[in-house]
């Protein structure tokens, strides 16, 4: 991993950001509710607690990897070949169109409607953080290169992306826009993957802490002992995965097909139905901390 990659890692990993831990739980808030973190009763010990968390985040990211890491993949890597052919080829017409298909799609396997909320509202923040936050700021006297054609090509992409999502002709959700921004930077695919299902781990943890159910110090052990191993298997497992979307010739005007075979072997799949039916239970609390 070279220096810039490495920059960016750092920047992406940044808690401010909008990844998710402030108003997301990832579906642990009415896990909590519904008592499957207190299965050995109110009082029990921290190492209960640990191990209910650990035993969360572990199918969480397991169900998630498998349904999200497809999207996030093909997103990536129809936006890298997009910036690959610039200058030269700067139609987006084509790459709006996958992307738009691989949105869709993700809508309609998401079955758990609060998801699909987060998913959205999370994946829009993501391209309007590009545009504000990591696009090149319009400095005088900047000098003009092929780094600064590609950052502009990368722009007009999302910019193209996001009023796609803003018009509501695409849902905009999170593993398509993290797969479009991560491109658009220039981290690897590999990189992009394991970030994201990082992320997912450490906001659920982040989410435990909010509400109390474990400490920081508690979350910081598990996030360095316990749950880098879950990542890097899930990440490991599920790289090569995809959706099945065949691919456009640049500039063609053909609706994207999908491969039912890629679909039904090796595509999108949902693991953990247990956390997706109390998922979906979360709009039925009395209170709640997260949106989602």
């Amino acid at each position: 991993m070279d220096e810039e990659e490495a920059y960016i890692l750092l920047l992406l990993s940044d808690g401010n950001l909008p990844t998710g831990s402030f108003v997301a739980s990832a579906g642990l808030e009415s896990y909590a509710t519904h008592g499957f973190l207190t299965a050995g009763g109110p009082s029990g010990s921290i190492n209960d607690k640990l191990l209910a968390i650990t035993e969360f985040v572990r199918d969480s990211v397991m169900t998630y990897a498998r349904s999200a890491v497809p999207f996030l993949s093909d997103a990536h890597r129809e936006v890298q070949r997009h910036l690959d052919a610039a200058p030269v080829d700067q139609d987006a017409e084509s790459t709006l169109r996958i992307l738009v298909a691989l949105d869709d799609l993700y809508e309609a396997t998401t079955l758990n409607h609060v998801a699909r909320r987060a998913s959205r509202s999370q994946g829009v923040a993501l391209l309007t953080l590009y545009s504000k936050g990591f696009s090149q700021p319009p400095l005088p006297d900047q000098p003009s290169s092929d780094i600064d054609a590609r950052a502009g090509v990368a722009s007009t992409l999302i910019d193209k992306l996001k009023l796609v999502v803003r018009r509501e002709d695409t849902p905009g959700h999170l593993p398509i826009c993290w797969g479009v921004l991560t491109a658009a930077l220039g981290l690897s695919v590999e990189r992009s993957q394991f970030l994201h299902l990082f992320l997912h781990a450490r906001g659920s943890l982040s989410a435990a802490v909010r509400m109390n159910v474990i400490g920081p110090y508690a979350a910081q052990q598990l996030l360095l002992h316990t749950i880098r191993p879950l990542v890097i298997a899930e990440a490991e497992h599920c790289r090569h995965l995809r959706t099945g979307l065949r691919q456009l010739s640049a500039g063609s005007d053909q609706v994207p097909l999908f491969d039912e075979d890629v679909m039904t072997e090796g595509g999108p799949a949902m693991t953990w139905p247990l956390g997706e039916i109390l998922a979906s239970r979360h709009d039925l609390q009395h209170s709640r901390i997260f949106n989602s």
